[in-house]
């Protein structure tokens, strides 16, 4: 993974809007405030089905890349199976980073 967006990440961990871990990526997207989902490479398939169903039913995008172990470094956390990116200019910045 680029290690910009692996950045990018951090500074929107700093930032407060982040968040982390699978009960917290479902609240976000549930309330609305999940502006961006971002699903490792490496989690379960059960995980990857789940937030794939929400992105669809909330209308979130949803991004898979990197690993566990990389999306947590990146936030200064444990190994992170799902990320959510709460802010709209994060959201389009990390976005665009990771489709180029």
């Amino acid at each position: 993974m680029d290690k910009k967006v692996l950045q990018m990440l951090g500074l929107c961990q700093r930032a407060g809007k982040l968040s982390s871990g699978e009960t917290g990526c479902l609240a976000a997207v549930r309330d609305g405030s999940a502006e961006l989902i971002i699903v490792a490479d490496d989690a379960s398939d059960n995980t990857k089905k789940r937030f794939a169903d929400s992105s669809a039913f909330y209308h979130k995008n949803i991004i898979t890349v990197g690993e566990k172990s990389e999306l947590g470094r990146a936030i200064g956390k444990d190994d992170r199976s799902v990320l959510t990116v709460n802010d709209k200019g994060f959201a389009k910045k990390i976005a665009e980073m990771l489709n180029n």
